[in-house]
């Protein structure tokens, strides 16, 4: 069953959560574990985020710098497939624009395919490391609607060589990402709605949004997609707050806002223990708010913590 069918036939709000592949060299036993702390309460799916190369610099022994190409999370889709066939789970990979080929595009998509993989979230994906822009790859994307319509394209047995004969439609279902405070790059609101609706209109299903911690915000966002005519799921993308730091890190690394009064509670903390029950109670808070308002999802981002996320969950749904 696809995420737009599990949404559809849902009775309530439905409880999900995202989760990155492990660093290269450590073993999937941690993610096992994460699951196994979340999987009694019943998630929908669970998500797995994708990484582009990055470009870092070693020195050598003779002083002079060298570059290199790494990828430190690499195993999304492979990662997902152990998922998906060890707790009987549906499961989304996150596919990006971003470092990527429209061909090795096509060839993950394919060997998803094969996998038994039918859900995808497809993003554009962040500027390269010390980048201020997005760069697209030689013959690749630069936008996510690019993206979506060759997602659509394949669905429709249509692959980048118009030679091959007799070719077999995929089926997969495609989520997009929306900004209730907006993209950083979209110059204003407006011109960031009209870009999510092309993205809706190239085919996708439906859309999970950036964290927020102001669930006015969600709810203003909601209400403007509707106003444009986007009438495809929403689902809320909650990132509970788990350190001090996080008052600096979250603002400037996602480019979105915290509530005064959150921003007063974390002020007061002595330690991250201390920061982090603010954070459970803020995001179970919103919650609450949210399944009372008849969202019907709420996507949780764990950065692979998951005891807060079971809290929250266990308080809310």
């Amino acid at each position: 069953m696809s995420v737009i069918e599990i949404i559809r036939k849902a009775k309530g709000t439905l409880f999900t959560f995202e989760l990155l592949p492990p660093l290269k060299g450590h073993s999937i036993e941690k993610i096992y574990s994460t699951i196994d702390q979340l999987i009694e309460f019943g998630p929908a799916y669970i998500n797995f985020t994708s990484h582009r190369n990055e470009t870092v610099y070693h020195e050598r022994p003779d002083g002079l710098l060298e570059k290199r190409v790494v990828r430190k999370r690499p195993g999304t889709f492979a990662l997902a497939a152990a998922v998906k066939y060890k707790y009987n789970i549906p499961v989304v990979p996150h596919v990006l624009c971003g470092g990527f080929t429209r061909e090795e595009t096509e060839n993950v998509l394919i060997e998803m395919n094969f996998l038994g993989i039918n859900d995808v979230l497809a993003l554009r994906g962040d500027p390269p490391r010390g980048s201020r822009s997005f760069i697209p790859e030689k013959n690749g994307h630069t936008y996510t609607w690019e993206l979506v319509q060759q997602i659509v394209n394949m669905n429709n047995g249509k692959y980048l060589e118009a030679t091959l004969e007799d070719t077999t439609p995929t089926s997969f279902c495609i989520g997009v990402a929306g900004y209730p405070e907006k993209h950083f790059e979209a110059p204003n609101r407006e011109a960031d709605m009209d870009n999510l609706k092309h993205k809706v209109g190239m085919g996708a299903s439906y859309i999970v949004t950036q964290m927020f911690f102001d669930n006015k915000k969600f709810f203003r966002f909601r209400d403007e997609c509707r106003k444009a005519g986007i009438e495809v799921p929403i689902i809320a993308g909650l990132k509970p707050v788990s350190a001090l730091n996080d008052i600096n890190l979250l603002p400037q690394t996602f480019h979105i806002d915290m509530p005064n009064e959150l921003v007063k509670e974390l002020q007061k903390c002595k330690t991250d223990r201390d920061a982090r029950e603010v954070g459970i109670e803020w995001a179970a808070m919103q919650s609450k708010e949210l399944i009372r308002e008849g969202v019907p999802g709420i996507h949780y981002y764990t950065l692979g913590r998951s005891d807060n996320v079971a809290r929250i969950v266990r308080q809310s749904f």
